[in-house]
Protein backbone atom coordinates (compact mmCIF):
# COMPACT_ATOMS: atom_id res chain seq x y z
CA UNK A 1 0.00 0.00 0.00
CA UNK A 2 1.09 3.65 -0.45
CA UNK A 3 3.18 4.98 2.45
CA UNK A 4 4.25 8.43 3.91
CA UNK A 5 7.67 7.43 2.86
CA UNK A 6 6.41 7.29 -1.39
CA UNK A 7 4.53 10.82 -0.14
CA UNK A 8 7.43 12.31 0.59
CA UNK A 9 9.97 10.90 -1.82
CA UNK A 10 7.42 11.98 -4.56
CA UNK A 11 7.49 15.20 -3.23
CA UNK A 12 11.12 16.38 -1.89
CA UNK A 13 12.73 13.69 -4.00
CA UNK A 14 13.99 12.37 -0.75
CA UNK A 15 13.31 8.86 0.95
CA UNK A 16 12.64 8.61 4.68
CA UNK A 17 14.93 5.48 5.50
CA UNK A 18 12.96 4.59 8.72
CA UNK A 19 9.15 5.67 7.20
CA UNK A 20 6.87 3.05 7.53
CA UNK A 21 3.46 4.25 8.75
CA UNK A 22 0.66 3.33 5.54
CA UNK A 23 -1.56 5.54 3.83
CA UNK A 24 -4.87 3.40 3.76
CA UNK A 25 -6.64 5.86 1.47
CA UNK A 26 -6.63 9.26 -0.12
CA UNK A 27 -9.71 11.42 0.01
CA UNK A 28 -10.67 15.45 -0.71
CA UNK A 29 -13.68 15.27 1.20
CA UNK A 30 -13.59 14.92 4.95
CA UNK A 31 -16.83 13.07 5.26
CA UNK A 32 -15.19 9.83 3.36
CA UNK A 33 -12.48 9.65 5.97
CA UNK A 34 -11.47 6.63 7.25
CA UNK A 35 -8.85 5.88 9.80
CA UNK A 36 -4.96 6.12 8.51
CA UNK A 37 -6.04 7.96 5.23
CA UNK A 38 -4.41 10.81 3.60
CA UNK A 39 -6.93 14.29 3.63
CA UNK A 40 -5.90 16.63 0.41
CA UNK A 41 -7.42 20.03 1.38
CA UNK A 42 -8.24 22.23 -2.07
CA UNK A 43 -9.15 25.52 -2.73
CA UNK A 44 -12.41 25.58 -4.51
CA UNK A 45 -14.15 28.62 -5.55
CA UNK A 46 -16.90 28.05 -2.62
CA UNK A 47 -15.00 25.48 -0.65
CA UNK A 48 -11.79 25.45 1.08
CA UNK A 49 -10.67 21.74 1.98
CA UNK A 50 -8.22 23.55 4.86
CA UNK A 51 -11.55 24.30 6.42
CA UNK A 52 -12.37 20.40 7.04
CA UNK A 53 -8.99 19.67 8.34
CA UNK A 54 -9.89 19.33 12.06
CA UNK A 55 -12.93 17.40 10.74
CA UNK A 56 -10.82 14.93 8.87
CA UNK A 57 -8.23 14.24 12.07
CA UNK A 58 -11.14 13.83 13.95
CA UNK A 59 -12.48 10.94 11.83
CA UNK A 60 -9.59 9.12 11.89
CA UNK A 61 -7.06 11.27 9.41
CA UNK A 62 -3.31 10.85 9.74
CA UNK A 63 -2.05 12.82 7.21
CA UNK A 64 -3.61 16.21 5.43
CA UNK A 65 -1.61 17.61 2.56
CA UNK A 66 -2.15 21.37 3.09
CA UNK A 67 -0.61 24.82 0.97
CA UNK A 68 -1.29 27.20 3.90
CA UNK A 69 0.29 27.56 7.23
CA UNK A 70 -1.48 25.26 9.78
CA UNK A 71 1.04 25.11 12.23
CA UNK A 72 -0.78 27.43 15.18
CA UNK A 73 -3.46 24.63 14.96
CA UNK A 74 -2.09 21.45 14.57
CA UNK A 75 1.64 19.62 13.88
CA UNK A 76 3.36 20.10 10.53
CA UNK A 77 6.14 19.26 8.93
CA UNK A 78 6.76 21.30 5.68
CA UNK A 79 8.02 19.71 2.25
CA UNK A 80 9.24 22.40 1.37
CA UNK A 81 12.38 22.27 3.41
CA UNK A 82 14.87 19.60 3.79
CA UNK A 83 13.77 17.04 5.67
CA UNK A 84 15.33 16.65 9.51
CA UNK A 85 18.36 14.69 10.08
CA UNK A 86 17.10 12.07 11.54
CA UNK A 87 14.27 11.71 8.58
CA UNK A 88 10.49 10.99 10.10
CA UNK A 89 11.89 9.11 13.13
CA UNK A 90 8.87 9.70 16.17
CA UNK A 91 6.80 12.08 13.99
CA UNK A 92 3.92 12.41 15.94
CA UNK A 93 0.25 11.74 14.02
CA UNK A 94 -1.93 13.61 13.02
CA UNK A 95 0.63 15.69 10.71
CA UNK A 96 -0.30 18.48 8.15
CA UNK A 97 2.15 17.83 5.32
CA UNK A 98 2.77 21.52 4.35
CA UNK A 99 3.20 22.07 0.31
CA UNK A 100 3.39 24.74 -2.63
CA UNK A 101 0.59 23.85 -4.09
CA UNK A 102 -1.72 20.84 -3.15
CA UNK A 103 -3.44 19.92 -6.37
CA UNK A 104 0.14 20.14 -8.23
CA UNK A 105 1.01 17.42 -4.81
CA UNK A 106 -1.98 15.33 -5.64
CA UNK A 107 -0.72 15.03 -8.87
CA UNK A 108 2.86 14.42 -8.41
CA UNK A 109 2.06 11.77 -5.80
CA UNK A 110 0.34 10.33 -8.60
CA UNK A 111 2.50 10.10 -10.98
CA UNK A 112 4.92 8.44 -8.81
CA UNK A 113 2.86 6.01 -7.36
CA UNK A 114 1.63 4.40 -10.51
CA UNK A 115 4.84 4.86 -12.21
CA UNK A 116 6.25 2.83 -8.99
CA UNK A 117 3.04 -0.21 -9.90
CA UNK A 118 3.65 -3.09 -11.62
CA UNK A 119 0.04 -2.45 -13.20
CA UNK A 120 -1.80 -2.35 -16.73
CA UNK A 121 -3.69 0.92 -17.48
CA UNK A 122 -7.08 0.45 -20.02
CA UNK A 123 -7.75 4.14 -20.06
CA UNK A 124 -11.65 4.95 -21.66
CA UNK A 125 -12.81 8.27 -22.97
CA UNK A 126 -15.50 9.54 -25.49
CA UNK A 127 -18.88 11.85 -25.38
CA UNK A 128 -21.22 9.26 -24.06
CA UNK A 129 -21.15 5.74 -22.77
CA UNK A 130 -17.29 6.06 -20.91
CA UNK A 131 -18.75 5.11 -16.85
CA UNK A 132 -20.87 2.05 -18.08
CA UNK A 133 -18.23 1.20 -20.62
CA UNK A 134 -15.58 1.61 -17.61
CA UNK A 135 -17.67 -0.97 -15.15
CA UNK A 136 -18.11 -3.34 -17.61
CA UNK A 137 -14.67 -3.58 -19.05
CA UNK A 138 -13.55 -3.56 -15.35
CA UNK A 139 -15.94 -6.50 -14.82
CA UNK A 140 -14.69 -8.75 -17.35
CA UNK A 141 -10.90 -8.09 -16.28
CA UNK A 142 -11.76 -8.84 -12.56
CA UNK A 143 -12.63 -12.68 -14.09
CA UNK A 144 -8.79 -13.05 -14.09
CA UNK A 145 -6.62 -10.26 -12.83
CA UNK A 146 -7.04 -7.84 -9.64
CA UNK A 147 -8.73 -4.77 -11.04
CA UNK A 148 -9.36 -1.03 -10.02
CA UNK A 149 -11.33 1.54 -10.78
CA UNK A 150 -12.36 5.22 -10.69
CA UNK A 151 -15.35 5.46 -9.00
CA UNK A 152 -18.38 7.85 -9.65
CA UNK A 153 -16.86 10.74 -11.41
CA UNK A 154 -13.39 10.47 -10.59
CA UNK A 155 -12.11 11.24 -14.42
CA UNK A 156 -10.45 14.40 -14.15
CA UNK A 157 -7.25 16.08 -13.02
CA UNK A 158 -8.47 15.37 -8.92
CA UNK A 159 -10.31 12.47 -9.40
CA UNK A 160 -8.07 10.51 -11.41
CA UNK A 161 -5.23 10.81 -9.47
CA UNK A 162 -6.82 10.15 -6.07
CA UNK A 163 -7.83 6.60 -7.72
CA UNK A 164 -4.21 6.00 -8.87
CA UNK A 165 -3.02 6.65 -4.89
CA UNK A 166 -5.84 4.40 -4.07
CA UNK A 167 -4.25 1.04 -6.40
CA UNK A 168 -2.00 -0.87 -3.90
CA UNK A 169 0.27 -3.26 -5.30
CA UNK A 170 -1.75 -6.41 -5.54
CA UNK A 171 -3.92 -4.45 -8.16
CA UNK A 172 -2.71 -5.86 -12.04
CA UNK A 173 -5.54 -3.74 -13.60
CA UNK A 174 -6.74 -0.56 -13.37
CA UNK A 175 -9.85 0.69 -15.58
CA UNK A 176 -9.69 5.05 -15.57
CA UNK A 177 -12.13 6.92 -17.12
CA UNK A 178 -11.21 10.52 -18.64
CA UNK A 179 -12.76 13.26 -19.28
CA UNK A 180 -12.91 16.21 -21.36
CA UNK A 181 -13.08 19.88 -20.95
CA UNK A 182 -10.23 21.81 -22.81
CA UNK A 183 -7.31 20.97 -24.61
CA UNK A 184 -4.41 19.08 -23.73
CA UNK A 185 -6.42 17.67 -20.46
CA UNK A 186 -6.26 14.03 -21.36
CA UNK A 187 -3.07 14.23 -22.37
CA UNK A 188 -2.53 15.51 -18.95
CA UNK A 189 -4.33 12.88 -17.58
CA UNK A 190 -2.84 10.11 -19.43
CA UNK A 191 0.71 11.25 -18.61
CA UNK A 192 -0.05 10.74 -15.14
CA UNK A 193 -2.01 7.24 -15.47
CA UNK A 194 0.33 5.82 -18.87
CA UNK A 195 -2.61 3.51 -20.11
CA UNK A 196 -1.17 0.84 -22.48
CA UNK A 197 -5.21 0.32 -23.90
CA UNK A 198 -7.13 3.37 -25.04
CA UNK A 199 -10.84 3.15 -25.61
CA UNK A 200 -13.23 5.55 -27.39
CA UNK A 201 -16.70 4.99 -26.97
CA UNK A 202 -18.06 8.20 -29.46
CA UNK A 203 -17.96 11.36 -30.46
CA UNK A 204 -20.73 14.09 -29.95
CA UNK A 205 -21.80 17.25 -28.78
CA UNK A 206 -22.58 16.92 -25.11
CA UNK A 207 -20.61 19.66 -23.27
CA UNK A 208 -20.32 21.37 -26.18
CA UNK A 209 -20.88 24.49 -24.63
CA UNK A 210 -17.50 24.26 -23.04
CA UNK A 211 -15.65 21.60 -24.89
CA UNK A 212 -16.19 23.21 -28.35
CA UNK A 213 -17.72 22.23 -31.68
CA UNK A 214 -17.32 18.38 -32.58
CA UNK A 215 -14.31 18.51 -34.50
CA UNK A 216 -12.41 20.00 -30.99
CA UNK A 217 -14.13 17.38 -28.93
CA UNK A 218 -12.66 14.77 -31.57
CA UNK A 219 -9.38 16.56 -31.34
CA UNK A 220 -9.48 16.59 -27.54
CA UNK A 221 -10.28 12.79 -27.19
CA UNK A 222 -8.07 11.59 -29.65
CA UNK A 223 -5.15 13.33 -26.86
CA UNK A 224 -5.83 9.08 -25.51
CA UNK A 225 -4.81 7.07 -28.41
CA UNK A 226 -1.85 9.44 -29.33
CA UNK A 227 -1.03 8.99 -26.01
CA UNK A 228 -0.35 5.06 -26.60
CA UNK A 229 3.00 3.03 -26.75
CA UNK A 230 3.41 1.07 -29.87
CA UNK A 231 3.03 -2.00 -27.72
CA UNK A 232 -0.68 -1.03 -26.81
CA UNK A 233 -4.11 -1.02 -28.26
CA UNK A 234 -6.36 1.37 -29.13
CA UNK A 235 -9.95 0.20 -29.45
CA UNK A 236 -11.92 2.33 -31.81
CA UNK A 237 -15.65 2.86 -32.62
CA UNK A 238 -15.69 1.87 -36.42
CA UNK A 239 -19.47 2.93 -36.50
CA UNK A 240 -18.61 6.52 -35.66
CA UNK A 241 -16.61 8.58 -38.28
CA UNK A 242 -15.18 10.85 -35.45
CA UNK A 243 -13.64 8.47 -34.03
CA UNK A 244 -12.38 5.33 -37.19
CA UNK A 245 -9.58 7.91 -38.61
CA UNK A 246 -7.84 8.23 -35.50
CA UNK A 247 -6.30 5.06 -36.53
CA UNK A 248 -4.10 7.59 -38.22
CA UNK A 249 -2.95 9.12 -34.95
CA UNK A 250 -1.76 6.33 -33.19
CA UNK A 251 1.12 3.88 -33.03
CA UNK A 252 -0.42 1.48 -31.27
CA UNK A 253 -2.29 -1.08 -32.77
CA UNK A 254 -5.76 -0.90 -33.78
CA UNK A 255 -8.75 -3.18 -32.96
CA UNK A 256 -12.14 -1.53 -34.22
CA UNK A 257 -15.67 -2.47 -32.96
CA UNK A 258 -18.76 -1.94 -33.92
CA UNK A 259 -21.84 -3.35 -36.29
CA UNK A 260 -20.06 -3.55 -39.42
CA UNK A 261 -18.35 -6.52 -40.76
CA UNK A 262 -15.18 -4.22 -41.67
CA UNK A 263 -14.84 -3.82 -37.67
CA UNK A 264 -12.57 -6.56 -35.96
CA UNK A 265 -15.39 -7.13 -32.77
CA UNK A 266 -18.62 -6.66 -34.36
CA UNK A 267 -22.22 -7.79 -33.74
CA UNK A 268 -25.77 -8.36 -35.82
CA UNK A 269 -28.96 -10.01 -35.35
CA UNK A 270 -29.68 -7.33 -32.14
CA UNK A 271 -32.73 -7.60 -30.41
CA UNK A 272 -33.73 -5.83 -27.12
CA UNK A 273 -35.74 -7.21 -25.09
CA UNK A 274 -36.60 -4.66 -22.83
CA UNK A 275 -35.82 -4.91 -19.56
CA UNK A 276 -34.33 -8.41 -19.50
CA UNK A 277 -31.88 -7.33 -21.45
CA UNK A 278 -30.74 -7.43 -25.09
CA UNK A 279 -29.47 -10.14 -27.16
CA UNK A 280 -27.19 -10.66 -30.51
CA UNK A 281 -24.78 -12.64 -32.69
CA UNK A 282 -21.23 -11.29 -31.76
CA UNK A 283 -18.38 -11.85 -34.44
CA UNK A 284 -14.53 -12.13 -34.07
CA UNK A 285 -12.49 -13.63 -36.77
CA UNK A 286 -13.91 -16.97 -37.69
CA UNK A 287 -15.75 -17.30 -34.20
CA UNK A 288 -19.43 -16.61 -33.60
CA UNK A 289 -20.85 -16.52 -30.41
CA UNK A 290 -24.84 -15.97 -29.21
CA UNK A 291 -24.99 -13.75 -26.77
CA UNK A 292 -27.63 -12.32 -23.72
CA UNK A 293 -26.28 -9.84 -21.48
CA UNK A 294 -28.15 -7.85 -19.21
CA UNK A 295 -27.84 -4.13 -20.44
CA UNK A 296 -30.80 -1.87 -21.25
CA UNK A 297 -31.33 -1.05 -24.76
CA UNK A 298 -30.34 -1.94 -28.45
CA UNK A 299 -27.31 0.81 -28.16
CA UNK A 300 -25.50 -1.28 -25.21
CA UNK A 301 -24.27 -3.94 -27.54
CA UNK A 302 -21.62 -1.32 -28.32
CA UNK A 303 -20.63 -1.41 -24.39
CA UNK A 304 -20.61 -5.03 -25.11
CA UNK A 305 -18.42 -4.97 -27.84
CA UNK A 306 -16.03 -2.85 -26.27
CA UNK A 307 -15.95 -5.18 -23.19
CA UNK A 308 -15.14 -7.86 -25.52
CA UNK A 309 -12.44 -6.23 -27.24
CA UNK A 310 -10.17 -5.16 -24.01
CA UNK A 311 -11.02 -8.72 -22.68
CA UNK A 312 -9.54 -9.74 -26.35
CA UNK A 313 -6.66 -7.35 -26.14
CA UNK A 314 -5.72 -8.83 -22.64
CA UNK A 315 -5.66 -12.76 -23.92
CA UNK A 316 -8.94 -13.53 -21.62
CA UNK A 317 -10.62 -16.30 -23.07
CA UNK A 318 -14.36 -16.16 -24.12
CA UNK A 319 -15.42 -18.20 -21.19
CA UNK A 320 -13.92 -14.98 -18.98
CA UNK A 321 -15.41 -12.55 -20.79
CA UNK A 322 -18.77 -13.77 -21.38
CA UNK A 323 -19.15 -14.67 -17.84
CA UNK A 324 -18.15 -10.50 -17.38
CA UNK A 325 -20.58 -9.54 -19.77
CA UNK A 326 -23.18 -11.75 -18.01
CA UNK A 327 -22.45 -10.71 -14.32
CA UNK A 328 -22.58 -7.10 -15.64
CA UNK A 329 -25.05 -4.29 -14.05
CA UNK A 330 -27.92 -4.07 -16.21
CA UNK A 331 -27.51 -0.02 -16.58
CA UNK A 332 -25.32 2.13 -14.68
CA UNK A 333 -27.06 5.23 -13.07
CA UNK A 334 -30.47 4.15 -14.42
CA UNK A 335 -33.28 3.00 -12.45
CA UNK A 336 -36.49 1.15 -12.81
CA UNK A 337 -39.17 2.08 -10.47
CA UNK A 338 -42.90 1.44 -9.44
CA UNK A 339 -45.08 4.44 -9.28
CA UNK A 340 -48.24 4.71 -6.31
CA UNK A 341 -50.87 3.93 -9.28
CA UNK A 342 -48.95 1.14 -10.68
CA UNK A 343 -46.96 2.49 -13.85
CA UNK A 344 -43.18 1.81 -14.72
CA UNK A 345 -40.76 4.55 -14.28
CA UNK A 346 -37.77 4.37 -16.07
CA UNK A 347 -35.36 7.61 -14.33
CA UNK A 348 -32.61 7.91 -16.60
CA UNK A 349 -32.41 11.32 -14.86
CA UNK A 350 -28.30 11.36 -14.24
CA UNK A 351 -27.81 13.93 -17.37
CA UNK A 352 -28.76 14.15 -20.59
CA UNK A 353 -27.14 14.78 -24.52
CA UNK A 354 -29.06 14.01 -27.44
CA UNK A 355 -26.90 10.93 -27.50
CA UNK A 356 -28.12 9.37 -24.58
CA UNK A 357 -31.86 11.00 -24.92
CA UNK A 358 -31.95 8.98 -28.24
CA UNK A 359 -30.81 5.66 -26.23
CA UNK A 360 -33.23 6.52 -24.15
CA UNK A 361 -36.07 6.72 -26.24
CA UNK A 362 -35.25 3.81 -28.11
CA UNK A 363 -35.26 1.73 -24.78
CA UNK A 364 -38.57 3.18 -24.34
CA UNK A 365 -39.98 1.93 -27.38
CA UNK A 366 -38.55 -2.06 -26.75
CA UNK A 367 -41.08 -1.55 -23.57
CA UNK A 368 -45.09 -2.25 -23.61
CA UNK A 369 -47.90 -0.20 -22.51
CA UNK A 370 -48.80 3.24 -23.06
CA UNK A 371 -44.95 5.31 -23.36
CA UNK A 372 -44.82 8.47 -21.74
CA UNK A 373 -41.73 10.71 -21.64
CA UNK A 374 -40.82 13.22 -19.85
CA UNK A 375 -37.81 15.10 -21.36
CA UNK A 376 -35.89 17.86 -19.52
CA UNK A 377 -34.09 20.54 -21.09
CA UNK A 378 -30.10 19.36 -22.22
CA UNK A 379 -28.02 21.66 -21.13
CA UNK A 380 -24.09 22.54 -22.63
CA UNK A 381 -25.06 21.69 -26.24
CA UNK A 382 -23.61 25.09 -27.40
CA UNK A 383 -23.83 25.69 -31.26
CA UNK A 384 -25.87 22.53 -31.38
CA UNK A 385 -28.41 23.40 -28.53
CA UNK A 386 -31.38 23.53 -31.21
CA UNK A 387 -30.42 20.87 -33.63
CA UNK A 388 -30.04 18.50 -30.85
CA UNK A 389 -33.38 19.37 -29.23
CA UNK A 390 -34.91 18.76 -32.56
CA UNK A 391 -33.57 15.77 -33.04
CA UNK A 392 -34.88 14.58 -29.88
CA UNK A 393 -38.68 16.00 -30.58
CA UNK A 394 -38.89 13.93 -34.11
CA UNK A 395 -37.83 10.80 -32.37
CA UNK A 396 -40.29 11.48 -29.60
CA UNK A 397 -43.16 11.69 -31.94
CA UNK A 398 -42.21 8.47 -33.29
CA UNK A 399 -42.05 6.53 -30.03
CA UNK A 400 -44.04 8.50 -27.44
CA UNK A 401 -47.91 8.13 -26.87
CA UNK A 402 -47.53 11.08 -24.46
CA UNK A 403 -44.85 13.91 -24.19
CA UNK A 404 -44.04 16.33 -21.40
CA UNK A 405 -41.19 18.73 -21.72
CA UNK A 406 -39.49 20.42 -18.67
CA UNK A 407 -37.85 24.09 -18.86
CA UNK A 408 -37.24 26.69 -22.09
CA UNK A 409 -35.25 24.54 -24.22
CA UNK A 410 -37.06 21.78 -23.72
CA UNK A 411 -39.88 23.53 -25.76
CA UNK A 412 -38.01 22.95 -28.76
CA UNK A 413 -38.87 19.18 -28.05
CA UNK A 414 -42.44 19.81 -27.78
CA UNK A 415 -42.18 22.03 -31.52
CA UNK A 416 -40.51 19.71 -33.10
CA UNK A 417 -42.53 16.22 -32.13
CA UNK A 418 -45.81 18.43 -32.83
CA UNK A 419 -44.03 19.29 -35.94
CA UNK A 420 -43.58 15.51 -36.71
CA UNK A 421 -46.90 14.60 -36.13
CA UNK A 422 -47.76 14.33 -32.19
CA UNK A 423 -51.03 15.34 -31.13
CA UNK A 424 -51.19 18.45 -29.52
CA UNK A 425 -53.67 17.01 -27.19
CA UNK A 426 -50.47 14.69 -26.04
CA UNK A 427 -48.02 17.72 -25.57
CA UNK A 428 -47.54 19.26 -22.20
CA UNK A 429 -44.96 21.89 -21.62
CA UNK A 430 -44.23 22.94 -18.04
CA UNK A 431 -41.48 25.10 -16.46
CA UNK A 432 -40.52 22.84 -13.60
CA UNK A 433 -39.81 19.46 -11.97
CA UNK A 434 -42.84 20.02 -9.42
CA UNK A 435 -45.46 21.03 -12.17
CA UNK A 436 -44.30 17.67 -14.04
CA UNK A 437 -44.96 15.39 -11.46
CA UNK A 438 -48.12 17.28 -10.55
CA UNK A 439 -49.44 16.34 -14.25
CA UNK A 440 -47.93 12.89 -13.63
CA UNK A 441 -49.71 12.05 -11.06
CA UNK A 442 -52.98 13.33 -12.68
CA UNK A 443 -52.53 10.84 -15.74
CA UNK A 444 -50.18 7.67 -15.32
CA UNK A 445 -51.63 4.35 -14.74
CA UNK A 446 -50.83 0.77 -13.97
CA UNK A 447 -50.21 0.47 -17.87
CA UNK A 448 -48.35 3.00 -18.50
CA UNK A 449 -44.36 2.97 -18.85
CA UNK A 450 -42.92 6.37 -17.59
CA UNK A 451 -39.03 7.69 -19.17
CA UNK A 452 -37.84 10.63 -17.35
CA UNK A 453 -34.70 12.01 -18.73
CA UNK A 454 -32.62 15.36 -18.50
CA UNK A 455 -30.05 17.60 -17.76
CA UNK A 456 -28.49 17.19 -14.12
CA UNK A 457 -29.01 20.97 -13.43
CA UNK A 458 -32.72 20.60 -14.63
CA UNK A 459 -33.12 18.22 -11.16
CA UNK A 460 -35.20 16.04 -13.29
CA UNK A 461 -34.08 13.21 -10.41
CA UNK A 462 -36.60 14.49 -7.89
CA UNK A 463 -40.16 13.02 -10.71
CA UNK A 464 -39.24 9.20 -9.94
CA UNK A 465 -39.14 9.95 -6.10
CA UNK A 466 -41.94 12.30 -5.20
CA UNK A 467 -44.06 9.89 -7.41
CA UNK A 468 -42.85 7.03 -5.10
CA UNK A 469 -43.64 8.89 -2.07
CA UNK A 470 -47.03 9.10 -3.19
CA UNK A 471 -47.90 5.11 -2.50
CA UNK A 472 -46.43 5.27 0.96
Amino acid sequence: MLRLADVVEALTGQRPATETHVITQAVIDSRTTIPGCLFVALKGERVDGHDFIGHAFDQGADFALVEKDMSAKFRQLDLRLPLPEDGLEGLDLPVCLRVENTLNALQEAARFWRNKLDVKVIGITGSVGKSTTKEMIAGVLSYRYPTHKNEGNYNNEIGLPLTILNLTEGHRRAVLEMGFYVPGEISFLCEIARPSIGVITNIGTVHAERAGSQEEIAAGKSELVQALPEDGVAILNYDDPWVRPMAQMTAARVMYYGLEPHADVWADQIEGLGLEGIRFRLHYGNEVLHLRVPMLGRHSVHTALRASAVGLAEGLAWEEIISGLRSGHMQLRLMVVRSASGALLVDDTYNASPQSTMAALNLLEELDGRKIAVLGDMLELGQYERQGHEMIGIRSAEVADVLITVGQRARVIARAAREAGLDNAYITSVENTQLATEVLAEIIGPEDVVLIKGSRGMQMDTIAPALEMKHE
